[in-house]
């Protein structure tokens, strides 16, 4: 089965717990704190491997959770950090969060990685928070949580040659008699479902990967037929192969046929249209073939070449490779993404900075406080210990929290939830 898009979990692991410790060594008087930091949670890491073609191994695993940090030790011992969760993805694969649309990787080379979710920093130990006012603390902070996120991954095939027409213009047979491939090949629309690649070898000894593209037809753009779904595929080409049956046995219009598909490309994404096109007039070996390629020419407006082959009887296959081959040796790299150099061009965005807490009402009463800053400062809070809860206690009030509920109606007694746990509001 060919899977080539899929919607994965992925969070970086924890931080440890910072730890509560003293010196108690003999001789050693007034010993001091020693509590440890925690060690940093594991990264979860992409990386490409290129013995991968599909995302396939995503389908059965879809949630991906790195390992926590160690927590701190005595006499300031750093707990170990976690190492990294390497996932493998194939070559070609684009990964998207699912919430901004923002594409956070685009893996291509054989293990190139990227960092798709961070993990936590260690919670600081005791011996971090002492002063000359509080030299002996009691309190160390847990660890950091880790980033989680919903991420797309999207596979685009990497081949230097898009084999693109309507179904049944021979494409697939094309693709067999060039290269080591096995598409399958049947006379009627549809045959190929997934793409398949092949490496194609010219006489001089060069070669180049092909892939054989499913079949579009006129609205592929807007997701009809399967072109909507394996028009992305056609993003990373180099070089575009137009191949168009100019037999004319199902009544189509060569020419109409070349437009249209034309059209789609163009639709889906202007930028396919830059990229060097070759096409080919297969099915030459039929009746009337040759009248339709010279009513084709005489209507043809484009600068293209014009290949006529017959991909069953092999004739004019040469030729075509060689020119296939000098056109993808010329021809740069199309960036899927917008590359922005750095140097020439700084771009300053204005960013509304996100709320610290956000205070609403339950249907029980409870005032409900919620938000990614105040939620990771109770998260490292060691609730078990008296003098971390007072340093919570002094983080909200800076925060403006204790004005704000009491702004909204709080009153002595009320009821106030953060996450799974409920205070009591006390003036």
């Amino acid at each position: 089965m060919f899977v080539d898009k899929v919607k994965v979990f992925v969070k970086g692991g924890d931080g440890g717990n910072g730890m509560v410790a003293y010196r108690r060594e003999k001789y050693v008087p007034n010993g001091g704190p020693a509590g440890g930091d925690g060690g940093k949670g594991a990264d979860v890491v992409f990386e490409v491997d290129e013995g991968l073609r599909t995302l396939m191994d995503f389908r059965y695993q879809r949630h991906f959770k790195a390992s926590r940090g160690e927590n701190g030790r005595p006499k300031n011992q750093h707990g170990k950090n976690a190492d990294d969760y390497v996932i493998k993805v194939p070559p070609g694969t684009t990964v998207v969060d699912d919430d901004t649309k923002e594409v956070i990787a685009d893996l291509v080379r054989h293990e190139q990685r990227a960092v798709i979710a961070r993990g936590g920093r260690g919670g600081r130990g005791n011996s971090r928070f002492a002063t000359p006012v509080n030299p002996a603390p009691d309190m160390a902070e847990n660890g950091e949580p880790g980033i989680e996120r919903y991420v797309t991954l999207e596979l685009k095939v990497l081949a230097d040659v898009g084999l693109v027409g309507f179904p049944s213009v021979g494409k697939s047979t094309l693709l067999s008699v060039v290269s080591a491939a096995k598409p399958k090949i049947a006379d009627y629309h549809f045959t190929t479902i997934k793409p398949n690649l092949g490496v194609v070898e010219t006489d001089d000894g060069r070669s180049f990967v092909m892939a054989d593209l499913p079949g579009l037809i006129e609205g592929a753009h807007e997701g009809v037929g399967l072109g909507h779904q394996f028009l992305k595929h056609i993003e990373r080409t180099k070089v575009i192969v137009h191949v168009i049956d100019m037999s004319g046995l199902e009544g189509r219009d060569p020419y109409e046929d070349y437009q249209k598909i034309n059209e789609e490309l163009k639709q889906y994404n202007l930028r396919l249209l830059e990229r060097p096109q070759i096409i080919v007039a297969n099915k030459m070996d039929m009746p009337d073939a040759s009248t339709h390629l010279e009513m084709f020419k005489e209507r043809l407006e484009d600068d293209v070449e014009i290949f006529p082959i017959s991909a069953i009887t092999k004739q004019g296959l040469r030729d075509l490779l060689l020119a296939i081959v000098e056109k993808v040796e010329i021809t740069p790299e199309f960036p899927i993404e917008e590359e922005v150099d750095s140097e020439a061009r700084v771009v300053y965005r204005h960013e509304t900075k996100e709320e610290p807490f956000h205070i609403t009402r339950a249907d029980d009463g409870a005032f409900v406080i919620s938000g990614t800053e105040i939620e990771k400062l109770f998260k490292m809070t060691d609730l078990s210990r008296d003098e971390s809860v007072r340093r919570f206690s002094r983080q909200m009030r800076y925060m403006g929290i204790d004005e704000a509920l009491r702004e909204r109606g709080a009153r002595d007694g009320d009821t106030v939830r953060l996450m799974k746990f409920e205070f009591e509001f006390i003036e």
